[in-house]
């Protein structure tokens, strides 16, 4: 389980993922993995968070 400390140098709004800090808007990881669901991404709506996991 992820504990609940924030990384400030991570930023995140998502609370259904099991690493988002919960009274804060900071991931808890140590660091993450930016994908895309496209070969070619244009815009910041095909990138995405690899290291996201479900509450």
């Amino acid at each position: 389980m992820t504990e609940n400390r924030a990384n400030q140098c991570i930023e995140c709004v998502v609370t259904s993922c099991a690493h988002h800090c919960q009274n804060q808007n900071y991931c808890t990881l140590d660091r993450i993995l930016v994908g895309s669901h496209e070969t070619t991404p244009t815009m910041e709506q095909c990138t995405d968070c690899m290291s996201f996991a479900k509450k």
